[in-house]
């Protein structure tokens, strides 16, 4: 009897160590740990989006039922080529028939109908070619040395010389006009006068001179 009642109080003490270890061991390792409850706060942009510009141009000229109207997106492929050839505009006056030391003025004007301003301006001719108007033609061979144009746009002029000298040339339309760029929306108006040389004979007479010109935007 004295020996199991001498055990009893030894068990009675070892349940309550191990517990009392146990909750001190979880108290500590509590207090160690990092805070679980904080303030936050986010913003999730769901809209993100980035659009293409269009650079397009627009030519227009004459009023009225003689008013024409040609746009880069015209040509084949649309806006995916832009680039057009305009035969309704003709800025060396077209039928008019030129007689020595007579100017014909053409009055075109080129728009930017795109989003997206024109950084730079351009205006090539290509070559002058020279061939017979009509049936009655003269035996000059030099028309194209022998015809001028002077393009302006208001007080500012562009180019004034023959059209042989015209030939391959690109003119910096900027430049010439003292600006920047040719803003979305905005509008730039020329006037292309031409005449055939005052001492011009009947030698130049039913001739026929064409250049084809070229306008062309660059963002």
């Amino acid at each position: 009897m004295s020996k199991s009642t001498s055990q009893h109080p030894k068990r009675r003490f070892v349940l309550p160590a191990v517990i009392g270890g146990g909750a001190a061991s979880l108290l500590l390792a509590l207090s160690m740990s990092p805070t679980v409850a904080a303030f936050t706060a986010s913003i999730s942009n769901s809209t993100n989006t980035a659009a293409s510009g269009t650079l397009i141009m627009q030519e227009t000229s004459g009023s009225g039922s003689s008013a024409a109207t040609c746009t880069s997106t015209d040509g084949v492929g649309g806006i995916s080529t832009n680039s057009a050839t305009c035969s309704t505009i003709n800025e060396y006056g077209g039928s008019a028939a030129l007689v020595p030391g007579t100017p014909v003025s053409t009055a075109v004007t080129i728009k930017n109908t795109g989003t997206v301003p024109a950084k730079t301006f351009t205006l090539g001719a290509g070559a002058c070619a020279q061939s017979a108007n009509g049936a009655v033609n003269g035996i000059a061979t030099d028309l194209c040395s022998k015809i001028t144009v002077k393009i302006d746009s208001g007080a500012k002029t562009v180019y004034n010389g023959t059209l042989a000298a015209f030939a391959t040339q690109s003119v910096d339309v900027l430049n010439k006009l003292g600006t920047t760029s040719v803003d979305a929306g905005t509008s730039v108006s020329f006037t292309f006068t031409v005449t055939l040389d005052a001492a011009a004979d009947n030698s130049y007479a039913g001739l026929l001179a064409s250049q084809p010109l070229t306008w062309t935007f660059n963002s």
